[in-house]
C-alpha cells in the first residue's frame, strides 16, 4: 500500500483538507482526511508537503486527478499521424510533465490509406497501454479522436480540401475497422449530405460524436444533436460565426444543455473575453479544455508536420498558409489560463480538464476523479496550478 499526503485535494467536485490517498495495485482504495483515518504501519508514505531541493517548496501541494486531453495531435516533436511506436514513450513522458495522464490521439484529414495505417498504429498503442505490464508512469492513449475526413470545405481550417469526403457508412466503417473499434470520438459537420446517418451509427457504437469544422445553420446543428451528437469541437474555431439574427451552429453549441463543448484556451485561438463568455454559457459541468497540440508543443520555433500539413511555428502561434494549425498549448497552461481569463477557481478549472472531458468522451466511471475504485492517476499542483509531480496508476512519472 502507498499513501499520499498533501495539503489539499480536489476530487474535483469536492475539496478535502490535509488529505490521505490510499493506493493499492495502482488503484485508489480510500480517500480521507488525516483526522479521519490512521496510516497503516506497513504502508509506504509519500508526503508531498515536504520541501526538497528540486522544488522550492511543496507546502502548497494540491492533489488533483490526472488531466485528460481528448483532442491533441502530438508534442515534443512527435506527430501522432506519422509516429513510429518507438516514438510514443517520448511524447507520453512529455505529457506527464504537464499533468496529462490520458489522451486521445487525434487525426487530421489525409489520404484514406494513410489515415487507416495511422489508425492501426494508434490502435496498437492503445491496446499495449491497456496491458498490466504497461504500468510505467507514462501518459496513456485512451482512444482515438477522428478529426476528419467528414468536415465542411468552408470551415476546414488547415485540413487539406482534397482529403475531405462526404460522410458515408462505408467510409466510417472502414475507419472503424482500421482502428479495431478504438475510435472514441469523431468530429463531423452535421450539415453534410449523409452526416445524420453516420452520426446515428457512430453514436450507436458508443462514439462521442462532436459537431465542428462546420458551417451549419441552427436547424442543421439541431438535427445533428437529434441524430446523436453530444459534444462540440474547439468552439468558435472552424465554425460559422455567431450572427444575432441567423445564429447558426454556435447558438446550438452555447445554449443546448445536452451538449458539452471544448475550447482551446491559449489566448490565441479565442480571445480571453470570449473564453469567459463560453465558460459562462457552458458552466462548470459542460465546459471542457483541450490543447489541440501538435508536434511543436514543447519545442522551439520552426517548421513541423501536422499529418500531411507543414506548419510554421513562431512566438507560440502555429500557422499554415495563414490559417491557425493546432497549438503548442499544454494542459496545465490551459488550466492556469482559465483562472486568469475567467476568474474561475483552480478547482473549477481542474474540473474542466479532468472529470468533464472524461464524462464528455464517455470514459469509464472513475475516470477523471479521485475516488475509491478509480485508477490512481494523480497530479500534484502548486496553488498557482504548476505541475509538481504526476502519478500514473500509482507510479510516479
Amino acid at each position: 500500500m502507498i499513501v499520499l499526503c498533501a495539503n489539499r485535494l480536489y476530487t474535483p467536485k469536492e475539496e478535502i483538507q490535509n488529505p490521505l490517498v490510499f493506493i493499492e495495485d495502482g488503484v485508489i482504495s480510500a480517500v480521507s482526511s488525516r483526522a479521519q483515518r490512521e496510516i497503516p504501519k506497513n504502508a509506504t508514505v509519500i508526503d508531498l508537503t515536504k520541501s526538497d531541493l528540486a522544488n522550492d517548496s511543496l507546502a502548497d501541494a494540491i492533489l488533483v486527478p490526472g488531466f485528460v486531453d481528448i483532442h491533441m495531435h502530438g508534442g515534443a516533436g512527435v506527430d501522432l499521424m506519422r509516429a513510429a511506436p518507438g516514438e510514443l514513450p517520448h511524447l507520453n513522458k512529455f505529457l506527464t510533465t504537464h499533468g496529462v495522464t490520458g489522451y486521445f490521439p487525434t487525426t487530421v484529414a489525409a489520404p484514406l490509406d494513410q489515415t487507416c495505417a495511422a489508425l492501426e498504429r494508434l490502435a496498437d498503442a492503445i491496446e499495449t497501454a491497456q496491458g498490466s505490464h504497461a504500468i510505467n508512469g507514462e501518459a496513456r492513449p485512451l482512444g482515438i479522436h477522428l478529426e476528419g475526413p467528414f468536415l465542411s470545405h468552408k470551415r476546414r481550417g488547415v485540413h487539406p480540401p482534397e482529403y475531405l469526403v462526404e460522410p458515408t457508412l462505408e467510409i466510417f466503417d472502414r475507419l472503424w475497422q482500421a482502428a479495431r473499434g478504438q475510435v472514441r470520438m469523431m468530429t463531423i459537420a452535421p450539415e453534410l449530405p449523409g452526416a445524420l446517418e453516420v452520426i446515428a451509427e457512430a453514436a450507436r457504437r458508443k462514439v462521442c460524436v462532436s459537431i465542428g469544422h462546420s458551417d451549419a445553420s441552427l436547424d442543421a446543428s439541431r438535427a445533428g444533436v437529434r441524430a446523436g451528437a453530444r459534444h462540440a469541437t474547439h468552439t468558435f474555431n472552424a465554425m460559422r460565426p455567431l450572427d444575432h439574427r441567423d445564429p447558426g451552429i454556435l447558438a446550438e453549441v452555447l445554449t443546448d444543455s445536452r451538449l458539452s463543448a471544448d475550447i482551446i484556451v491559449d489566448g490565441i485561438h479565442v480571445a480571453p473575453e470570449v473564453v469567459q463568455l463560453f465558460l459562462q454559457a457552458k458552466g462548470l459541468e459542460l465546459a471542457v479544455l483541450i490543447t489541440d497540440a501538435m508536434a511543436a508543443a514543447g519545442m522551439p520555433d520552426g517548421t513541423y508536420q501536422l499529418g500531411p500539413i507543414q506548419v510554421e511555428v513562431k512566438d507560440g502561434k502555429c500557422t499554415s498558409n495563414g490559417s491557425l494549425a493546432g497549438s503548442v498549448l499544454t494542459m496545465d497552461r490551459a488550466v492556469r489560463n482559465v483562472t486568469q481569463f475567467a476568474d474561475w477557481t483552480l478547482q473549477d478549472a481542474v474540473r474542466a480538464a479532468t472529470l468533464n472531458p472524461a464524462q464528455a468522451a464517455g470514459l469509464p466511471e472513475g475516470s477523471g476523479v479521485i475516488a475509491p475504485g478509480a485508477e490512481a492517476n494523480l497530479v500534484v499542483l502548486s496553488s498557482k496550478g504548476e505541475v509538481r509531480q504526476t502519478f500514473v496508476r500509482g507510479r510516479a512519472a
